[in-house]
C-alpha cells in the first residue's frame, strides 16, 4: 500500500499525518506533495522524516494506491488526471468534484457503498458542516423520512485554514496590546465578533457554503430533503457547531431520537441540560465523533425536532472522513 498526501503542509494535510499514525493505517510507503512554497519541507511520520515533493504533471503517482488531496479546488481540478491516470484512488477534500454525477460524495456512516462506483477514480469528501450534520441525520432518517432541515452553523477559524487560525490569535494579541488589527483571511475582524458570511454570496442571497449544505445533503442521503442554512464564522479557534431544526414525515419522540443518536456510528450523545451538559467546541476539538445535545421537540411543529451538535472540522469535517473512506475501501478489498 502506497499512500500520497497532496497539500501536506496545510492544516488538513498535517491532520492527515496525525490521523494515519493514530489509526495505524495500513501502508508500506508514504509520499508527500505540495506547492513550490512547501516543497522541500520535512515532516515526521512514525519516527521517520519525509520531504515534501513538488507536485508536477509527471508519473510520480504511478505506484500510488490512495491519494489524499487537500490543496484547494484549483489544484484538484488541474492535477486530477495526473493523480488518477495510473489507477490511484483520489480522495479529494475540495469542492471541485462534489456535485459531479460521476464522482461519489461520501460520508462512510451514511453512504459508504457509493465509494465503490467511481468512474473517474475520484471520491469527493463533502463540506465540513454537511459531514457533521448528515452523520446525525442518518439515524433519524431511519426512524422517519426527513422532509426539511433548517440549520445555523457556528464555524470556527479552523474552517479557513491554518493561516486563519493564526490570524485570529494574532487579532486578540493586537487588541490587548492596543495595536491595529490585521484582517486578511476574513471579510471583517473576527476577534470579539461573529461574521454572517462564509464563502461568497450567490444570486439567491445564500452563500456558496450554505448552498453546499443544501445540495450535498441531498446527494449523500439520496433524498429529496430540503436544507436551508445560515453559515456564520465565530471566534472559536477549532471545531464547528450547528443548531439544527428537523421536520420528519411522522413524529419522532425525544427519547427515540436520543436512543438512535446514541447508538449511531460516529455520534456521541452529550445531552443533560439540567446539569449544563451539552457539546461545545472547546471540548470537541481534537475528537473524532460528532457530539449531540439539547435534543427537544420543536414548539412550532409536531413533526419537528431541534438539536445542537459540535465536532472537529479538521478531523471528522475533513481528514478523518477521508481516511475512513480509505479504510472502507481496504476493508471491502477494493484497493490493495
Amino acid at each position: 500500500m502506497k499512500v500520497a498526501i497532496v497539500g501536506a503542509s496545510g492544516a488538513v494535510g498535517q491532520e492527515f499525518l496525525r490521523i494515519l499514525a493514530e489509526r495505524d493505517f495500513p501502508m508500506d510507503e508514504l509520499v508527500l506533495f505540495g506547492s513550490e512554497r512547501s516543497a522541500g519541507r520535512k515532516y515526521s511520520f512514525k519516527g521517520k522524516d519525509y520531504e515534501v515533493r513538488l507536485l508536477q504533471h509527471n508519473d510520480d503517482f504511478k505506484d500510488v494506491d490512495i491519494a489524499f488531496v487537500s490543496a484547494g479546488g484549483g489544484t484538484s481540478k488541474e492535477y486530477a488526471d495526473t493523480i488518477t491516470k495510473h489507477g490511484a484512488v483520489m480522495i479529494d477534500n475540495s469542492s471541485a468534484f462534489r456535485m459531479c454525477d460521476d464522482v461519489p460524495l461520501v460520508v462512510p456512516e451514511c453512504n459508504a457503498e457509493d465509494a465503490l462506483n467511481r468512474p473517474r477514480g475520484i471520491i469527493a469528501n463533502p463540506n465540513c458542516t454537511t459531514i457533521m450534520m448528515v452523520v446525525v441525520l442518518k439515524p433519524l432518517e431511519q426512524l422517519s423520512h426527513i422532509r426539511r432541515v433548517h440549520v445555523s452553523s457556528y464555524q470556527s477559524a479552523s474552517g479557513a485554514g491554518a493561516a486563519a487560525m493564526a490570524e485570529l490569535q494574532q487579532q486578540y494579541e493586537q487588541l490587548v496590546e492596543g495595536k491595529p488589527v490585521t484582517v486578511e483571511k476574513f471579510p471583517h475582524q473576527l476577534a470579539y465578533n461573529v461574521i454572517p458570511q462564509i464563502d461568497v454570496f450567490t444570486d439567491n442571497g445564500y452563500t456558496k457554503e450554505e448552498m453546499k449544505m443544501f445540495n450535498e445533503t441531498r446527494k449523500i442521503m439520496h433524498s429529496d430533503v430540503k436544507c436551508s442554512a445560515t453559515c456564520v464564522r465565530v471566534s472559536s479557534l477549532r471545531s464547528h457547531s450547528e443548531s439544527v431544526w428537523i421536520e420528519t414525515e411522522t413524529p419522532i419522540s425525544v427519547e427515540d431520537a436520543r436512543k438512535a443518536i446514541a447508538a449511531a456510528p460516529g455520534c456521541t450523545l452529550k445531552d443533560d441540560p439540567a446539569n449544563l451538559v451539552y457539546p461545545m467546541p472547546l471540548e470537541t476539538a481534537g475528537l473524532d465523533d460528532v457530539y449531540v445535545g439539547r435534543i427537544r421537540k420543536d414548539l412550532t411543529d409536531d413533526c419537528g425536532l431541534t438539536l445542537w451538535l459540535s465536532g472537529d472540522q479538521i478531523r471528522k469535517g475533513a481528514a478523518l472522513n477521508a481516511v475512513q473512506i480509505a479504510e472502507y475501501l481496504i476493508k471491502v478489498g477494493d484497493v490493495k
